[in-house]
């Protein structure tokens, strides 16, 4: 694999509107992370992955964007994104910034156009079609409930898709003069400076352009929008002949020419497709390693997904997504984002979350081949949330509970699927210290601040060398060492016990070093028959390694790294 310059970093995602306030309003904003960029650097952060800070009027808290080149008041100025993108760089950081090109807002100036005049060249930046006797054109479910389809203000007869709310209407990839605009907006935002985008809901970019209605899979008769994607790209042409065309055309004109790092967000993937995305001719740099992280979702609804993941299932996905890259390719790593419940909450049993369970699932993810996305708050380990119902913000969540309410469950049912699966759970501010709001805010907080915040905060982990945030700096020390840097980065990947019950270990391997991750991913002591001898062990999260001849005994939660 050709080396490239993001290969050996550690990335962290910053929600904006939830990192730090730096002026009082009870929303963060970009001096709030300006302020913030030395703790981060100490941790020892290489990339920042900034959440949407472009005008919006945040009915999808920012991921509805009514212009592509401003910065919303609510964050900042433009001369604040400047300063922090200097600044950034004078630490050896790099920025990278959202990039949402499926949709954009009802308030965008594109759309305000169409709304003007559909038949004009505004609205085919847009799908707008005829409505027949007030019927839509397919059964198609959005991502956020309801119908794909809206009527067009001022024309009955008119509607237009949207993937995700009514308010984010879908651009048109097919519009030639429309990718024009989209590219000469990025290239706006790599002159500025910064490194790179993750790239928004990417895979939506293509349409099925028959409109075919799709079985049926909910109680509303609609069929889950994503369907058609899985659809489109089962068909020929659904890839390299169809969205791959906008994707190589995107690559070419704006991310070769700035050696942009580039991480896509990427559902829906089939694994023969993998090297076409993010190969060594691939579309992105990387891409995030979500069927890892899906892997406990089951049934029709929140409430009827596991209720934690389940650890042998979590491990097999991670084993076969590894084998599946081989040498040719890096994942992004994760446990958790702005969309998903917090890792300590989803990946650990609520009455065995600590720090042997926290570090645990820390060192599985830094330790594994590919680049680790830490999310805000993850370092310190953030859980979850109690919300009561009126207290949600997410326009998913709320859609959701109704959701499941249709489905058949009971109030506090779909509650409990809320409090384990909101995205809200991940948006709740950031944790500085015990005073009030958590030190994220003086005033009022636009959301709920977790109750948990007076034992879980930056300022107490700080001054505990046994925390879990100081945990986290050894951890990403270890990873970048002189020693061991290299075979973490660019090493091979081999699976290790794979039938053993929630034992969860690999091998690294570069030349001729090799190191072997073990860990006992339960809250059973454990004993493991070695297949291999091991000289020294370089790496734990709690002291005291046990082994007797060729046993190893593994108190719970306990991951080694030794060295052969």
């Amino acid at each position: 694999m050709q080396k490239k310059w993001w290969h050996d970093k550690v990335a962290y995602q910053i929600y904006p509107k939830s990192f730090y306030d730096s002026n009082g309003d009870g929303i963060g904003d970009l001096c709030g992370i300006i302020s913030k960029l030395d703790y981060l650097k100490d941790l020892g952060i290489d990339i920042i992955w900034i959440s949407p800070v472009y005008p919006s009027p945040m009915v999808d808290n920012g991921y509805d964007i009514s212009d592509y080149y401003g910065i919303d008041p609510r964050f900042g100025t433009m001369e604040d994104m400047d300063r922090l993108i200097e600044e950034a760089k004078k630490r050896d950081m790099a920025i990278i910034m959202d990039l949402v090109v499926n949709h954009c807002s009802n308030e965008h100036e594109w759309f305000k156009k169409a709304c003007e005049d559909p038949y004009g060249p505004y609205g085919k930046y847009f799908y707008i079609r005829e409505m027949k006797d007030q019927k839509e054109p397919n059964n198609w479910r959005s991502v956020f409930g309801g119908s794909v389809w809206e009527k067009l203000p001022g024309n009955e007869d008119l509607c237009y898709l949207h993937f995700f709310a009514p308010e984010q209407p879908d651009l048109n990839w097919e519009n030639p003069l429309l990718r024009e605009e989209i590219y000469k907006m990025i290239n706006f935002w790599l002159d500025k400076g910064i490194a790179g985008f993750r790239i928004d809901a990417i895979i939506n970019i293509k349409k099925d352009l028959t409109w075919e209605d799709l079985p049926v899979d909910g109680p509303d008769q609609r069929s889950y929008v994503g369907n058609s994607i899985d659809r489109l790209i089962d068909r020929d042409g659904g890839t390299k002949d169809g969205i791959g065309v906008f994707l190589r055309e995107l690559r070419e004109r704006c991310f070769t020419p700035h050696d942009s790092f580039t991480v896509g967000e990427v559902f829906n993937m089939r694994k023969e497709l993998m090297e076409e995305f993010i190969g060594k001719d691939g579309y992105f740099s990387s891409m995030f390693a979500f069927e890892t992280i899906q892997s406990y979702k089951k049934g029709n609804c929140w409430y009827d997904y596991d209720r934690n993941m389940d650890p042998d299932q979590w491990k097999k996905a991670v084993f076969e997504s590894q084998k599946l890259l081989s040498d040719n390719a890096f994942e992004a790593t994760i446990i958790e984002n702005h969309d998903q419940p917090r890792g300590a909450s989803l990946y650990i049993p609520r009455d065995e979350y600590g720090f042997a369970s926290v570090s645990a699932l820390a060192g599985l993810q830094l330790l594994q081949r590919g680049i680790p996305f830490l999310y805000q708050g993850q370092e310190i380990g953030m859980t979850n949330c109690p919300f009561e119902l009126e207290e949600y913000d997410d326009i998913n969540t709320i859609d959701s509970y109704q959701f499941m309410i249709q489905m058949g469950r009971t109030p506090v049912q779909a509650l409990d699927g809320c409090y384990r699966e909101s995205r809200d759970n991940t948006r709740t501010p950031m944790q500085w210290d015990d005073s009030e709001n958590a030190g994220f805010t003086t005033g009022k907080p636009w959301l709920k601040v977790n109750p948990n915040y007076l034992d879980i905060n930056v300022a107490k982990q700080e001054k505990e060398y046994g925390s879990i945030l100081n945990y986290y700096k050894r951890l990403i020390a270890f990873r970048k060492s002189k020693e061991y840097g290299e075979i973490l980065t660019w090493g091979s990947f081999e699976p290790m016990y794979e039938n053993q019950e929630k034992i969860f270990a690999f091998k690294r391997k570069l030349e001729e070093k090799e190191l072997t991750v073990i860990c006992n991913f339960s809250d059973s002591e454990r004993f493991l028959v070695l297949k291999e001898d091991y000289s020294e062990v370089v790496f734990v999260n709690l002291p005291q390694v046990t082994r007797i001849g060729d046993n190893m005994i593994l108190r719970p939660y306990q991951l080694i790294v030794v060295e052969k």
